[in-house]
């Protein structure tokens, strides 16, 4: 990079078509070929109709690009100083989902904006993200050692997933709970802290599995023991393993999966899509979604390893993290590696609330990636 260029970044002179340049379109490439298969799969999933998944999969995913792309232009610096305000606005959505949210399959999630079902505890993950990177961007070392430094992020990541839990959503809160100790990590948190809060999990598990509710107590039930309960708890895992099983090396094709068009298969628009592609495209097939996930999740790390500030760095690995526990969570529930938990596979399944969620979050990620070599007011200065 030349000395005029910088310049002009410190100067924040850089107009939009030259961040419309500094965009990486290979990444927006492979979201948009990750979209295309889930147009494939939720065409499928409808018996082989646009209608009712793949069309709205696709305007969703048109309207989640543009949203990407304005988020994307705004500059990174202005993003860190809302995002105390943004989580702020997220935890407020999060109470009043458990004041006036709407009740679906025994957990008060969602709530209406917009003529729209919206599940707040999705964008909770990313708004953290902003918070907590905002917290330690100037953080030196010696301060991370300190337990007093802690206490307010600690805070910031305990509000909303207790919130999460009485919704009640264990998956989502737990997934927020790791995005948020990514953070903390990335930004030096001691290994030594990390090792004594997971001794605690280990320890204070049997306790907290006495205090789930009957259904999540039952989902862990059928982990262990799946054919336990062959048709009735069992049965949604039983089923995915026979079709991840039936579809071989290259697949029985598209269309033919019989687990999920003979309708054995459940929620395979949603939580088991991965299952229903398995099936049809065999294990060749499924490596390859895998394969496409994977280079967007170290796209994202790579964003990170070439951004010049704090901030940056720690909103891209956040981000990268999140994207990460959803494709966990799903591919392994779906395999039977954990109990299922309801996360959807991201970009694929069908759902507008998860899809304009993870588009936004890959806007800000585009955003620190425009902005990688901006210099902040403060930099320098260290808490």
């Amino acid at each position: 990079m030349s000395v005029m260029e910088r310049r002009l970044i410190r100067e924040n002179s850089f107009d939009l078509t030259s961040k419309l340049f500094r965009i990486s379109w290979i990444y927006v490439l492979l979201l948009t070929a990750l979209a295309g298969v889930g147009y494939v799969a939720l065409y499928s999933a409808a018996g082989g109709s646009p209608e009712p998944y793949a069309a709205r999969h696709l305007f969703r995913f048109a309207v989640g690009l543009v949203l990407m792309l304005t988020v994307a232009m705004i500059d990174i610096r202005f993003i860190q100083k809302m995002s105390w305000l943004a989580w702020l606005g997220g935890v407020v959505l999060l109470v009043l989902v458990l004041k006036m949210g709407n009740v679906g399959k025994g957990a008060q999630r969602w709530i209406e904006l917009g003529g729209m079902q919206w599940q707040p505890s999705e964008l909770m993950k990313l708004v953290l993200i902003l918070a907590l990177a905002s917290w330690f961007h100037r953080a030196s070392w010696e301060r991370m050692g300190n337990p007093l430094f802690l206490i307010p992020p600690l805070i910031a990541v305990a509000i909303p997933v207790g919130l999460i839990l009485k919704q009640p959503n264990l998956g989502t809160a737990v997934i927020t709970a790791v995005v948020g100790g990514t953070v903390f990590l990335a930004a030096g948190l001691r290994w030594w802290k990390v090792a004594l809060v997971a001794i605690a999990i280990v320890v204070a598990a049997p306790v907290g599995y006495n205090h789930l509710r009957d259904y999540q107590r039952a989902r862990i039930d059928t982990f262990l023991n799946p054919e336990s309960d062959p048709l009735g708890a069992g049965y949604n895992i039983i089923q995915s393993k026979i079709a991840l099983g039936s579809g071989g090396i290259w697949g029985k094709g598209y269309l033919q999966g019989t687990q999920g068009h003979l309708n054995f298969l459940p929620e395979k628009q949603t939580d088991f899509i991965f299952t229903m592609l398995a099936e049809e495209f065999g294990l060749v097939g499924g490596l390859a979604v895998l394969a496409l996930l994977a280079c967007i999740i170290l796209g994202g790390m790579l964003i990170a390893l070439r951004c010049r500030h704090q901030y940056g760095r720690l909103v891209a690995l956040g981000i990268s993290m999140n994207f990460f526990m959803y494709v966990f969570v799903n591919i392994a529930m779906v395999m039977g590696a954990i109990p299922v938990g309801g996360v959807p596979l991201p970009l694929v399944s069908h759902g507008g609330s998860a899809m304009i969620t993870v588009m936004l979050g890959m806007g800000v990620l585009m955003s620190v990636h425009v902005h990688r070599d901006v210099e902040f007011e403060d930099r320098g200065r260290e808490l």
